[in-house]
């Protein structure tokens, strides 16, 4: 038995939404407090219901031993790409023990079909719907498991708004320590928007850690390019604006000194073939001079 307060956020990405038949769709297992899960949809609805069926399951389940329960709190939401406040309309909490007889709990209405197929609705985008769901684990009984696996499930990150991946999530926290009011004037809203803009800064960032001699002038214009975008949405990036300047200031000296680096090579080989020129003209004289002093012999004479 163990208690345990381990938190995720899980994104869930189904594709070809509208032309999937009737009958369950489950997510790949993912793993969250030792424990592997699943999500599992009902595309065209649940029993008749004219919704969206959406709930949390245990992954596996009869391959763990008699008497095991799982104590979580989680919230599910489908995401809204043109506004996060239809995706927390869309948000239910909802707390359960699973076990034998309960192994998987949610909703039978998540949403209408007809709201999430209607034009612009935001919910459907390029025939794909996204769910949401953040899983607390409070507490089990029985086997765990530790085994991570997910392929179309994207376990996300929140950092002061921003939704990451956790690779990111350090770099960022980071940013947001040392610069506190990089985004208190940003203006983007949407979700997708704000991840999108936030992956841009950290690759700018990255781009900028290269050595001079790795980057080229397109790079450079680029980074600025970047800089004006993120700047333009809102983020304050004054202090990153100075260290651009400084990379610039850096390939530019770089590529001044390559050039004088050429020159001198250039000037020292062709010093170094006049001073082999001239050692060769210096032992010349010397076989001259040699010979000059070298005494007269008598069968020189007669």
């Amino acid at each position: 038995m163990g208690k345990q307060l381990d938190k995720k956020k899980i994104t869930w990405t189904i594709k070809n939404f509208s032309s999937l038949p009737a009958g369950v769709i489950y997510s790949d297992p993912f793993v969250v407090g030792g424990c592997k899960w699943h999500l599992q949809a009902y595309p065209k609805g649940y029993n008749n219901v004219n919704s969206l069926s959406l709930f949390l399951g245990v992954h596996n389940c009869t391959s763990l031993p008699l008497g095991w329960r799982r104590h979580a709190k989680f919230r599910l939401s489908i995401v809204n790409h043109l506004s996060d406040k239809l995706s927390q309309s869309k948000l239910k909490e909802l707390e359960h023990w699973f076990d034998e007889k309960t192994t998987n709990w949610g909703l039978l209405s998540m949403c209408p079909l007809i709201e999430i197929h209607a034009k612009d609705s935001g919910f459907l985008l390029n025939g794909q719907v996204k769910v949401v769901v953040e899983i607390d684990v409070l507490e089990t009984i029985g086997k765990v498991d530790v085994t991570e696996e997910t392929s179309t499930i994207t376990e996300i990150v929140d950092v002061n708004g921003f939704q990451l991946l956790p690779s990111q999530a350090k770099s960022v926290r980071c940013m947001f320590e040392r610069h506190p009011d990089i985004a208190s004037d940003f203006r983007p809203k949407n979700p997708i928007l704000r991840t999108g803009y936030m992956s841009l800064l950290l690759s700018l960032v990255e781009t900028m850690r290269q050595l001079p001699q790795d980057i080229s002038k397109d790079d450079l214009f680029d980074a600025y390019a970047a800089l004006g975008t993120m700047k333009d949405a809102g983020f304050k990036l004054d202090w990153l604006e100075n260290k651009l300047h400084q990379v610039s200031e850096k390939k530019e000296n770089e590529e001044a000194s390559e050039t004088v680096l050429q020159e001198m090579e250039e000037e020292l080989k062709d010093m170094k073939q006049k001073c082999s020129d001239m050692e060769a003209l210096l032992e010349k004289e010397k076989a001259k001079v040699s010979s000059s002093k070298a005494p007269i012999s008598f069968d020189d004479i007669v």
